[in-house]
């Protein structure tokens, strides 16, 4: 669990330089990013997280402010990835690995 939680912190990192997204908190699949960015940034932000900790993708919950909650998915929950308002899920995330 350790290494997933210093993963994550360090993939947040590493995309915190492409855009103005920050990951603020991992707990278990839930994240919470804090961005100023485009929300499709965001939906794309929060999709490469998720993938990183080899989930499937990232499915939006709600934002209040500059703050955005995401669940992880994974494909055997069969739960359905809900994008931010707006914007759309990458067509990467939605292919189905074989």
């Amino acid at each position: 669990m350790k290494k997933i939680l210093l993963l994550t912190a360090i993939s947040g990192l590493t995309l915190l330089g492409c855009s103005s997204s920050q990951l603020n908190m991992s707990m278990g699949n839930m994240r919470l990013i804090t961005s100023s960015a485009d929300p499709q940034d965001v939906m794309d932000f929060a999709s490469k997280i998720c993938k990183s900790d080899f989930y499937q993708g990232a499915s939006f919950l709600s934002k209040a402010g500059k703050e955005y909650r995401f669940k992880c998915v994974k494909a055997e929950e069969n739960e359905i990835l809900t994008p931010i308002p707006g914007t759309n899920i990458p067509v990467d995330t939605l292919q189905v690995n074989k």
